[in-house]
């Protein structure tokens, strides 16, 4: 087996091997992943943190060793908490800017390391701020489909993104995530940091966002904003309507 690691601010993680595919996800700074199958431009590979396939750039990552690779797997690294830090990288001078849950590889002080590239930290490393806080930090960032930052992001991947930076690894998609944690049975129970699952016509789990409290959610549908929830579903003040009809509550902590 080969593996591979993010160079880069963040890289698109694609359907199929063609820079028109969709862009199913992104692998940030420092995350790692599996090699499936080389193409001529083209990696298919499987993310290691939540286990999401796709196609990447063959320019666009490093490969890594077995061993560096089992470390990372068994250690995880220091991620980032700001909406964006920027990491020096020498020797060129050159100024990364790493997106909130970056992964600090193999970090020494305020350095940190991808085979023989360097990267200086520039501002604070450490955790920061509630889950609610944190959520918040994403306010009217823009709908993104596949996108995990602070530039744009899709539903399930906000909810990712906040509980990664709360130490909770979610799957990627949201109906992925509905299989995890345990189900609150009414919605007057529901507290913050609980998600809150949505259905379409077909019964399938289209949507997901945070619970603030019992009457809140915090969710990306347009761009990342606070929204009223009842045993219906959300509602929308700038529409006027119910836009997404609940389905189910599930608490993961």
């Amino acid at each position: 087996m080969e593996y591979g690691i993010c160079n880069l601010a963040v890289i698109p993680l694609r359907a199929e091997a063609s820079d028109r595919s969709e862009m199913v996800s992104q692998i940030l700074f420092g995350e790692t992943f599996e090699i499936l199958e080389w193409a001529e431009r083209w990696v298919k590979v499987i993310t290691t943190n939540d286990n999401y396939e796709g196609w990447i750039g063959r320019l666009q990552f490093a490969m890594l060793g077995h061993i560096a690779y089992k470390t990372l797997k068994e250690h995880p690294a220091p991620i980032t908490y700001r909406a964006v830090t920027q990491a020096w990288k020498k020797p060129d001078n050159s100024v990364l800017y790493l997106p909130v849950g970056s992964s600090l590889v193999f970090l020494k002080g305020t350095t940190c390391q991808i085979n023989n590239e360097q990267f200086e930290i520039i501002g604070e490393i450490g955790e920061t701020a509630t889950l609610d806080i944190v959520a918040k930090s994403f306010l009217n960032t823009p709908y993104l489909w596949g996108g995990r930052t602070h530039y744009g992001i899709d539903c399930s991947g906000f909810t990712q993104a906040v509980f990664k930076l709360r130490g909770y690894e979610l799957k990627r998609d949201a109906w992925m995530q509905v299989e995890q944690g345990k189900v609150v049975d009414f919605l007057a129970e529901a507290r913050l940091g609980d998600l809150a699952f949505f259905d379409n016509a077909e019964g399938k789990i289209t949507h997901v966002g945070i619970m603030l409290n019992n009457e809140q959610i915090i969710h990306a549908s347009g761009r990342v904003k606070i929204d009223r929830i009842d045993n219906q579903g959300i509602y929308s003040e700038d529409q006027k309507r119910y836009t997404h009809k609940l389905r189910i509550v599930k608490r993961l902590y």
